[in-house]
């Protein structure tokens, strides 16, 4: 219940009731300067990081980390770092 009463006060209104919230996904957003620069600034930094790690997320944690491999290892928990620092700083911003 915390997370839910957290993105209600971030703004968003049907909290859990659809996988893509309007708030984010909707074409008014999409379309505006702010939803466009998020989806350009987003896709660049996609691709810089699956090229800088050397794959993407579910190759490095799925088959690097079955295998082993230590740049996997770190890989995998630079995403979990990155997740959290997205979840716990730029969403609230952004929103």
């Amino acid at each position: 219940m915390h997370t839910v009463q957290e993105l209600t006060d971030l703004g968003f209104a049907n909290v859990g009731e659809s996988y893509f919230p309007a708030e984010i996904f909707s074409d008014d957003v999409v379309f505006s300067l702010k939803g466009f620069l998020i989806l350009i600034l987003s896709g660049v930094l996609i691709g810089f990081g699956t090229r800088y790690a050397g794959g993407c997320t579910s190759g490095h944690a799925i088959t690097g980390l079955s295998s082993l491999q230590l740049p996997s290892l770190l890989a995998v928990i630079g995403f979990f770092i990155g997740g959290i620092i997205a979840t716990w700083f730029i969403i609230p911003i952004l929103f």
